[in-house]
């Protein structure tokens, strides 16, 4: 309540005013931080919809690789459309179809994704089953579950304002925890997170995030780990998510049962 009452005041006494409180603050909206990034998520519900774009970066064993996605969000119905760019083949020569994600809650779909699915169908996943709780599997993170892990926020530092695709922002960096962050999240989510929490190497998620003056998250940059498969070293894992042009029509429709594959998918 504290960053709410903050930002009413400010829009409340006017452009003159909220410079004079900005001039004592540093630039930082007063309140405190973690608060304010608990909220983040509540604020893009109220924006109601936003473009994304996202990257996921990971580094193991010397290799770096990074899968970029783009699409829409609609925060009020948990929905979303990716268009998501797997990287070439390690000898650079076979380009790769996009894969089609649709994000749902509970649910994550995909076209073109795995060798033998028909062109016309689309493959399901049950996110409540992953160890991750799709913030690493589908290659993209849910805009809105990356939102939700800031309500796990312990610790958080202004370090001050600047700009994201010429939106003026604030700069917050901090350490989110997981299993707080499931306790926190909507119902939806708190299976997904949970998971994550358990699944990770650690449930610690270091993060900076740019917020507008509107409280509503512009990008968001967090840092997972996780053990994969039969490797015993942590894959690290980088989580870049930009979120513009709020309001946006995002219509997104799920497939119905006749448009899901339920056969094998054969490892690429």
């Amino acid at each position: 309540m504290v960053a709410a009452v903050g930002v009413v005041g400010c829009l409340g006494a006017g452009a003159a005013g909220c410079a004079r409180g900005e001039a004592v603050t540093g630039g930082a909206p007063a309140g405190d931080p973690v608060r304010l990034l608990h909220r983040a998520a509540d604020a893009l519900v109220a924006a109601g919809s936003s473009r994304a774009r996202t990257s996921l970066e990971m580094a193991t064993g010397g290799t770096r690789v990074t899968i970029r996605g783009e699409g829409v969000y609609d925060y009020r119905e948990r929905l979303g459309r990716l268009e998501v760019l797997l990287p070439q083949d390690p000898a650079g020569t076979a380009a790769r179809r996009p894969i089609t994600e649709l994000l749902a809650p509970g649910a994550l779909f995909m076209k073109n994704r795995g060798a033998g699915v028909p062109a016309d169908k689309w493959v399901r996943v049950d996110t409540g089953t992953l160890s991750d709780g799709n913030l690493v599997t589908g290659g993209a993170t849910d805009p809105f579950v990356a939102a939700e892990v800031l309500r796990g926020t312990r610790s958080a530092t202004f370090v001050g304002r600047t700009e994201v695709a010429g939106t003026k922002v604030r700069h917050y960096r901090g350490t989110a925890d997981l299993e707080r962050a499931s306790r926190e999240a909507s119902e939806a989510n708190r299976g997904p997170l949970g998971a994550a929490a358990a699944g990770f190497a650690t449930a610690r998620v270091p993060f900076d995030a740019y917020l507008d003056d509107q409280g509503r998250i512009r990008k968001v940059r967090q840092r997972f780990s996780f053990v994969n498969g039969r490797q015993e070293a942590p894959v690290a894992v980088a989580s870049t998510t930009l979120l513009y042009d709020f309001g946006v029509p995002a219509d997104v429709r799920l497939p119905g049962g006749g448009d899901i594959y339920a056969g094998r998918i054969a490892e690429e």
